[in-house]
Order: structure tokens, then C-alpha cells, then sequence
């Protein structure tokens, strides 16, 4: 029979523990995540917190004052009470010193006297008459405790209150010794066994050979002093939450009207013109309800006149519009008949029936604009939608627009996409607002080519219509779509449409709750983007095209990352281009 060799036997034992050593590392390293897990969710809700506070803070008036003058008050207090607890500790200590100074002096004649009188007595005798006499004058309250020590050694001392001699300090004793007529007192601690407390030492020279010592407890002071100091602290914490709370009324007497007021005008401003704010009293806010009141009134009666003047403008510009179509479609008529019979016409009468008939048709098409302004501005433009492919509509306002590209000699450049882009819109209106786009930028070209790009997503299509002309300045992509105003007012007023195409585009897209932008920059031509969402009255959150042209987007990001790879050679940091080793 074969056995198993002790190698494989020694490997397998040792497997055993890399196993268990490979789980608790698991555990520690799923503690670990676990713990940093924690503590990332801590950090959140820290910052959160963080920033919920400064918003507050930044936000809220009342907040800054009642928090200045809660800090302001804390200071306060906190100085004079400093001041204040040093002016007792000081008094009740000079009152204690010079009291003990007083009892010492007395104890001292007394011990003197009996030293006297009792010259042929035992030593050690006079020294138990002196304690014994002294101990008595402290009273039972324990006022002081006697020690008497000796100035040269070999001799022994006495103490009363079974306080230890270590209580008098060693500095207090060679102060004694160096001039012994004058009583010299100093702080200390009064050890009795194991206790130790506070207390004043006054000592002097009793005679020759001992030395009388007063040892005076400061715990009556050290109580009264505690109780001012927790007083103190009580009155500033009342103090402080007492001028918190009058900042908080004051602040809110005066907060709440300038809210009332913001509030007030906030709904002035979103078109609420009837709103007034409450006049209490007669004070300065009261005078400000006031103001503001006259003020939200005369805007009133200003708005309303203008509403008034604006409808009479609206029904008068409507009116004229369709009082013009009778005349204009007899001046119509007869001018097709002259110009049916232009031929048999002498040239310059040819000539003069010609621009007739061009002007008959200029007139024609702003009186159909203007209809359709005055259309839009009596809210009375309405959609008739229907589901249509984006592609089909491009195509139809280039075909459209093809006559005046060529005489131009002008190309139009379609980027359509493969697959359909259907939407839920007015072909009619969206056909207008393609051929008024595509038609101004061949007007403003400059003889380069237009191109024409359309594109959808999940959410939306849009239409981009790029010229490569002079552009617009700063500010002009807003002011383009004003009505009947022009780029460079000295060009001809017969050169391009009425004025008011591109007006009449952008309201025919805002009905259908999509957007109609523009884009210029002086010497690199302009781009219009329409943007619409793919389901009738739907909304519109971006839109598949960008605003500025690829070419534009690509190079400020090129010029951003050529800025970034410079900062990073001059810190010594190589990017590697595509292909490089890294």
C-alpha cells in the first residue's frame, strides 16, 4: 500500500490556515468599505447640513440679527463677569488679609504677654498655654489654627486643629526669619491628613527661638466667590436668551412687513396687478405700504392704458388688413390684365407694369403678414396638426426656396437623416417657418453655400439652418425676431421680405410649444435651429441639434484642451495622443 508522502500531508495542514487567513481578510476588507461606506454617507448628510445652514443663513435677515446679537451678548457678558468675579475675588481677599493681619497682630501681644509673664516656667509649658489660649480666641467656628514653630533645630513645635506644620510654606518662614518684628502672610494650603484646602498663612517671630504662624481657611471665600460665579453665569445665560428673544420680536416687527412687501411685489411682477399690501399704523413701514401702493397703482392705470392702446393698435392693424383686401384685389385684377398685355406695351410702360406687378405681390404678402400677426396677437392662431415627417417638410421649403438660390448662384446642402423623424405638428406653419429660415439665410449668404440639417430623438426633432454670411453681432440673435427689424438698416428696403417673417415664425413655434433660436458671430455667418417635440403639446426639454455649429463647438473645445495640455507641459504632465503609449 502506497502512503501518502509527508510533503503533501505538510501542504495541506498549511492550506488550512491561508484559508482562514484569506476569510478574516475578506471580513476586515468588507468592515473596512463597510466603515468608509459610513462615513462618506456621514460626510453627505454633513455637507448637506452644511449648505442647508449657510442658504438659511444668507437667506434669512432675521437669522443674521438674532444670531449677531445672541454672539454679541455671550461677549458681553462674558467680559464684564470676568471683570466682575475678579473685583470680588480681589475684595474679599484684601478683606480676609487684613482681617487676619489684625487677628495675628492681636494673637502675637497675647503670646508675647504670656512668654513674659511666665519667664520661670517650662518652655514647653508656655507653648501649650499659648496654643491653648490662642485656639480658644478662634471660636468653635474654627476661624484659624495656630502653629508654632521653631527657629533652631533640636526643639519641637505645637499645632492646633491637627494641622500639619508642612502648611506653612518654606517661603513664608525665611521671609519670618529675615526680619522677624513684621508680621508677612501668603497664600498656601491647609493639609489636615489627607485633606488639603485653601488658606492665607500670616506668621511673625514670637521670640528667639519660635515663630508664631496664623493659618487662616479660605473655604468661606472660596463658596462665596462659587455662588457669584454661578449667579453670574445663571444672569448671562438669562441675559443672552432675554436679548435673543427682543432681537427676535424687533427683528420680526420690522422683517415681517419688508416680507409682506417682497411677497407683494413678486405677485405684482408675475402680472398680478390688483395686489396691495396692508397699511398698519403710521410709521415709516406704514408710509412704505403706502408708497408701494401708489406705485402698484399708477403701474395699474399705466399697464391697463397700454393694454387699451395696444388692443386699439392690434384691432386697428386687423381692420386695415381687411379693408385692404377689396382694393388690393381690384388693383389686383387690373394689374394682371396689364400684365397679361405687357407685350403690345411700349418698353417703358412695359417696364412700369412689371414693378407693378412685383410690388402688387411684396404688398400681398405683408398684408397676409400682417393678418397673421394681428392673428396671433388676438390669440385667435390655432393648429392643425397632424402626423408628419420633419424630412418631407425640408425638402418642401428648399424646392420652394430653389429659384432664388439659383439666380443667387447659391447651393443648398440637405444633411437629412436616414430614418424618418415624425412629429405631431401644422405642416403649414412649419413649412412657413422652414422656407422663411431657409429663404433669409440665401438672402444673407454672401454667394456661399447654405446648408440644411435636420434631426430627431426619443423626445424631440429639429431643423438647423446654417449661412456662412456676416453673421450677428452680440445680442442681435434676441432682437432678429423683432418685428420689422433689420440687421443692417441701410440695406434696401426692397432687398428681403416684410419685416416680419421671422416674427411670425417664432410665434407659430412657441404654438407649438417649441423653441425657434438663433446663433451669429460676425464674419462666421449665423445658424436658426427649430426644436419640436414629437408629441402634440408635449414639452420640449432639449433639442437633437445644437445651437452653435459643430465646427464652432469643436473648436473652443480643442482651444479649451490646448490651453489645459499647455498648463500640463509647464507642470512637467504629458498628455499622449491617441495611439501613443500611455
Amino acid at each position: 500500500m502506497k502512503q501518502r508522502s509527508p510533503g503533501l500531508v505538510l501542504d495541506a495542514d498549511a492550506a488550512r490556515p491561508l484559508e482562514s487567513g484569506d476569510a478574516a481578510a475578506s471580513r476586515l476588507q468588507r468592515a473596512g468599505s463597510a466603515v468608509q461606506k459610513g462615513y462618506l454617507v456621514a460626510q453627505r448628510k454633513a455637507r448637506s447640513l452644511v449648505r442647508g445652514v449657510h442658504s438659511r443663513w444668507r437667506r434669512s435677515l432675521q437669522l443674521r440679527v438674532v444670531t449677531s446679537t445672541l454672539l454679541f451678548s455671550v461677549l458681553v457678558t462674558a467680559v464684564l463677569g470676568f471683570f466682575l468675579v475678579h473685583q470680588v475675588q480681589t475684595g474679599l481677599l484684601d478683606a480676609k488679609t487684613q482681617s487676619a493681619f489684625n487677628d495675628h497682630y492681636a494673637g502675637l501681644s497675647t503670646a508675647r504677654n504670656i512668654i513674659q509673664d511666665s519667664d520661670q516656667q517650662d518652655p514647653d509649658r508656655q507653648l501649650d498655654q499659648i496654643i491653648e489660649d490662642l485656639s480658644a480666641r478662634s471660636g468653635s467656628t474654627g476661624l484659624y489654627d495656630v502653629v508654632i514653630m521653631p527657629s533652631v533645630g533640636g526643639m519641637t513645635g505645637r499645632v492646633s486643629g491637627g494641622v500639619d506644620e508642612a502648611s506653612v510654606p518654606e517661603r513664608l518662614r525665611e521671609d519670618v526669619r529675615k526680619n522677624g518684628e513684621l508680621p508677612y502672610g501668603n497664600y498656601t494650603e491647609i493639609i489636615r491628613g489627607t485633606q488639603r484646602e485653601p488658606g492665607l498663612a500670616v506668621g511673625a517671630q514670637l521670640s528667639s527661638t519660635y515663630e508664631l504662624y496664623y493659618l487662616f481657611p479660605l473655604d468661606h471665600e472660596q463658596q462665596m466667590l462659587n455662588l457669584v460665579q454661578q449667579t453670574l453665569v445663571l444672569v448671562a445665560i438669562a441675559l443672552t436668551l432675554l436679548l435673543a428673544a427682543v432681537a427676535y420680536v424687533v427683528t420680526r416687527q420690522v422683517v415681517t412687513p419688508v416680507r409682506q412687501a417682497a411677497s407683494s411685489a413678486e405677485k405684482l411682477s408675475s402680472g398680478d396687478l390688483s395686489e396691495r399690501m396692508k397699511v398698519r399704523g403710521e410709521d415709516d413701514l406704514a408710509r412704505l405700504a403706502m408708497s408701494f401702493n401708489d406705485m402698484a397703482g399708477s403701474l395699474q392705470e399705466k399697464i391697463q392704458e397700454l393694454e387699451e392702446l395696444s388692443k386699439l393698435q392690434r384691432q386697428f392693424v386687423s381692420d386695415v388688413s381687411h379693408e385692404l383686401r377689396t382694393p388690393l384685389t381690384t388693383i389686383r385684377m387690373a394689374g394682371d390684365l396689364l400684365y397679361d398685355d405687357r407685350d403690345d406695351l411700349d418698353p417703358t410702360m412695359r417696364r412700369s407694369v412689371e414693378l407693378l406687378q412685383s410690388q402688387l405681390e411684396r404688398f400681398e404678402e405683408l398684408l397676409a403678414d400682417l393678418l397673421e400677426i394681428s392673428r396671433h396677437d388676438a390669440g385667435a392662431a390655432t393648429l392643425a396638426t397632424g402626423t408628419v415627417d420633419i424630412r418631407d417638410s425640408v425638402l418642401k421649403a428648399v424646392g420652394e426656396a430653389e429659384q432664388i438660390a439659383e439666380k443667387r448662384g447659391i447651393k443648398v446642402v440637405l444633411r437629412l437623416p436616414v430614418d424618418p423623424c415624425v412629429a405631431e405638428f401644422d405642416a403649414r406653419r412649419i413649412n412657413r417657418i422652414l422656407r422663411n429660415l431657409v429663404v433669409n439665410a440665401i438672402e444673407h449668404s454672401e454667394g456661399k453655400d447654405v446648408i440644411v440639417t435636420a434631426a430627431g430623438d426619443r423626445d424631440a426633432v429639429a431643423v438647423a439652418v446654417r449661412d456662412f454670411g456676416v453673421g450677428l453681432k452680440e445680442g442681435e440673435e434676441h432682437l432678429c425676431f423683432d418685428r420689422f427689424w433689420r440687421a443692417d438698416p441701410a440695406r434696401a428696403r426692397t432687398t428681403g421680405g416684410t419685416g416680419l417673417g421671422l416674427s411670425i415664425s417664432k410665434e407659430d413655434a412657441l404654438l407649438h410649444g417649441g423653441w425657434l433660436q438663433a446663433w451669429g458671430m460676425p464674419g462666421k455667418g449665423s445658424q436658426f435651429r427649430l426644436s419640436l417635440p414629437r408629441k402634440s403639446g408635449g414639452e420640449l426639454r432639449g433639442s437633437p441639434l445644437p445651437l452653435a455649429p459643430p465646427e464652432i463647438t469643436l473648436g473652443r473645445t480643442l482651444s479649451a484642451f490646448s490651453s489645459m495640455q499647455g498648463d500640463f507641459d509647464r507642470k512637467g504632465i504629458w498628455i499622449s495622443g491617441p495611439g501613443e503609449d500611455q
